[in-house]
């Protein structure tokens, strides 16, 4: 559970405010330096404040959650070497855990940080260039490839057709 986002006993102290979206808060809080870029909304427990009203409806609450996503991730786990969108899914369990759990919004801030990054690269005109002539390459290499085989062997079908 996370103090600063603890409301039910008011013996917690408040936190520092976060800095606008995109800025960067430095300083030494505790002897422990910290520089981290904020994105998106404040971390924390989402659920509705009567929940978090009550510690043990709170923990059950948690706990709730954790199973939800549990299954949802297991789930896209499965769906990797079988059809399905595996990763989609597993993404989308890391979406219910960081409802509630700090450690999965970071993972997910993490997550489209790389993708974007990527996407980014991506699209860049020199990288892009080297893709289509790589690719290029090697579908020449493999239609090369077929035509000696279909030279060497010929075209058999492994079916008979004429019975």
């Amino acid at each position: 559970m996370n103090a600063e986002s603890d409301e039910r006993d008011g013996a917690a102290a408040p936190a520092d405010p976060a800095p606008a979206t995109g800025d960067v808060a430095g300083g030494v809080t505790g002897g422990v330096a910290r520089d981290v870029t904020t994105e998106g909304p404040e971390l924390g427990s989402r659920a509705p404040g009567f929940i978090k009203a009550s510690r043990a409806l709170h923990l059950s609450w948690q706990v709730g959650v954790f199973l939800v996503g549990l299954a949802v991730v297991v789930a896209g786990i499965i769906m990797l070497p079988l059809p399905g969108p595996g990763w989609l899914v597993i993404f989308g369990g890391m979406a219910i855990w960081a409802t509630e759990f700090v450690w999965a919004q970071l993972v997910l801030r993490w997550t489209r940080r790389k993708v974007t990054e990527a996407a980014r690269r991506a699209l860049d005109p020199k990288v892009r260039r080297r893709n289509i002539v790589l690719t290029v390459i090697g579908l020449v290499i493999v239609a090369a490839l077929v035509g000696i085989y279909v030279w060497k062997f010929g075209i058999v079908m492994p079916w008979k057709i004429h019975e």
